[in-house]
């Protein structure tokens, strides 16, 4: 998944004591900009796989250190030891690294078996991604759920809350629309190009960054809203 990794994030942030929006969409990706920037590096792999499955080229082949289950683990004890060393309430930190840790069962419902629980065979994944017809409305279906839900449970607190609002909800369809959209490569493409982790990096960044405009533009409102439901 792409956007349907920021559902956890939207959930999470109209709890109460949560981190602001921006800081859970951060948390939400984290793993993958940790993927991305170890592909630059050449310590993790992907290869374009024409006919890969029957949603994406991208062959996730070599991932022991961020989709790994244990990975995945340390990446959230990592975010509580880098929170706490900032002075996060314990609260807020804790329900940072819930988000951090959401990216690997949400990635085993559509990755084809590409995930590992410790970074070795067996290999795992239920391979959703082999049925668009399942994955993709599953993928919108559960973004746009927890936008509403962060919606309804927070209220605006700005002037531009609205704008902020709108622009968020259509850069993220937009961003996963380009990702469904690209057209699959002839061959096999391995080393990839380093514009594709860049290019992934900068979506992630500037989706976080308009995360943080809404999340400053909106305040918690649980309270009230509880007796309305």
């Amino acid at each position: 998944m792409f956007i349907g990794h920021y559902a956890p994030a939207l959930l999470a942030a109209a709890l109460p004591h949560a981190p602001r929006l921006g800081t859970l969409f951060v948390a939400a990706h984290l793993v993958d900009l940790a993927f991305f920037a170890l592909t630059l590096l050449n310590i993790e792999h992907l290869r374009l796989v024409p006919g890969s499955n029957a949603q994406t080229s991208l062959d996730l082949y070599h991932m022991p250190y961020t989709h790994s289950l244990l990975g995945t683990t340390a990446f959230a004890a990592f975010w509580v030891a880098g929170a706490r060393l900032a002075h996060v309430p314990w609260r807020a930190t804790m329900i940072g690294a819930l988000v951090v840790l959401s990216h690997w069962p949400i990635d085993w419902l559509v990755h084809l078996p590409d995930l590992t629980l410790a970074g070795q065979p067996p290999k795992l994944g239920l391979g959703l991604w082999a049925t668009p017809l399942v994955a993709r409305p599953l993928e919108l279906a559960l973004t746009a759920a927890a936008f509403a839900w962060y919606v309804r449970l927070t209220r605006p607190a700005g002037r531009h809350a609205t704008l902020a609002l709108v622009t968020l909800a259509a850069a993220m369809l937009a961003a996963q629309l380009v990702d469904w959209s690209a057209a699959p490569p002839t061959r096999i493409v391995d080393p990839i190009h380093p514009s594709l982790p860049l290019t992934a990096l900068a979506a992630v960044t500037v989706l976080a960054l308009l995360a943080t405009w809404v999340g400053r533009t909106r305040r918690f409102a649980l309270g009230p809203r509880l007796r309305t439901l």
